[in-house]
């Protein structure tokens, strides 16, 4: 049986760790600091095989030295991307075979974040790392908006079952953006009030379905009519390319 469980670490990121309940043997995805992670291990007495990394930011790597010291295993890392103690660089079209979690998990190679980034799939999970957040997506540190769209539009074509397990806790922000677009976006609406519930409660709002985020999520709805319409009266101009609505939607929102 797998778990999935978020480590809480810095001010709003997410570790994700695998879990197999019956042989305790787990893997790790983006530690951002080594501590609370070691402290969760030796809480469930788990055996850590492997680290997963999205893509480089300290914020998702700060930890691998810490955990490579205390258990020495492999650290899978995005190929076009140099990551200190990497062992494993990986990229599209390569399988990790985890056989102790009973998981092949796939690679996408996703740039616009980050100009390597990848993400870990599965038919059932995304580590999208922050490429795809719950209800927006990443800065363009060093990719384009086209890049970026592309990528979106690689994982939008995953199944809607896929459940989306993303690096950060930004969902009440996003969707408080998302409802500036549409501001007559009851789905939106309703999901914004969830989150807002979800989180006085002190609980995490992701994972997501991959569903709801084409639903709600502007970043990947860009050639539907409300986003185009709201995008084009912020350029003050029509727009009728895709990645144009991207890169307008995208600079708006780094403006907030």
């Amino acid at each position: 049986m797998l778990e999935i469980i978020p480590i809480t670490a810095l001010k709003d990121n997410y570790i994700w760790l695998l879990e197999n309940k019956i042989n305790r043997h787990a893997v790790i995805i983006d530690p951002s600091e080594h501590e609370p992670v070691l402290e969760f291990i030796k809480i469930r007495g788990l055996i850590p095989i492997a680290i997963l990394i999205t893509h480089h930011h300290w914020d998702h790597v700060g930890g691998i030295a810490g955990l490579i010291n205390e258990f020495g295993i492999p650290v899978y890392t995005p190929k076009n991307e140099a990551v200190r103690g990497s062992t494993n660089p990986v990229s599209e079209g390569d399988i990790i075979n985890l056989s102790e979690l009973g998981l092949n998990i796939r690679i996408l190679d996703v740039p616009g974040h980050t100009s390597g980034a990848i993400a870990y799939y599965t038919e059932k999970m995304l580590f999208s790392g922050d490429t795809l957040f719950t209800a927006g997506c990443g800065r363009l540190f060093e990719g384009s908006p086209a890049e970026m769209y592309h990528s979106l539009s690689k994982i939008k074509k995953l199944s809607d079952d896929v459940l989306v397990y993303c690096g950060h806790e930004y969902t009440v922000s996003n969707l408080e953006f998302a409802s500036t677009v549409e501001k007559n976006n009851k789905s939106i609406q309703k999901r914004l009030s969830m989150a807002l519930q979800t989180r006085k409660l002190g609980q995490p709002t992701v994972p997501t379905s991959l569903k709801i985020e084409k639903q709600t999520n502007p970043f990947l709805r860009c050639e539907e009519e409300s986003i185009i319409n709201a995008a084009s009266k912020r350029a003050g101009r029509i727009l009728d390319n895709p990645v144009e609505v991207f890169a307008t939607i995208r600079s708006w929102k780094d403006s907030i």
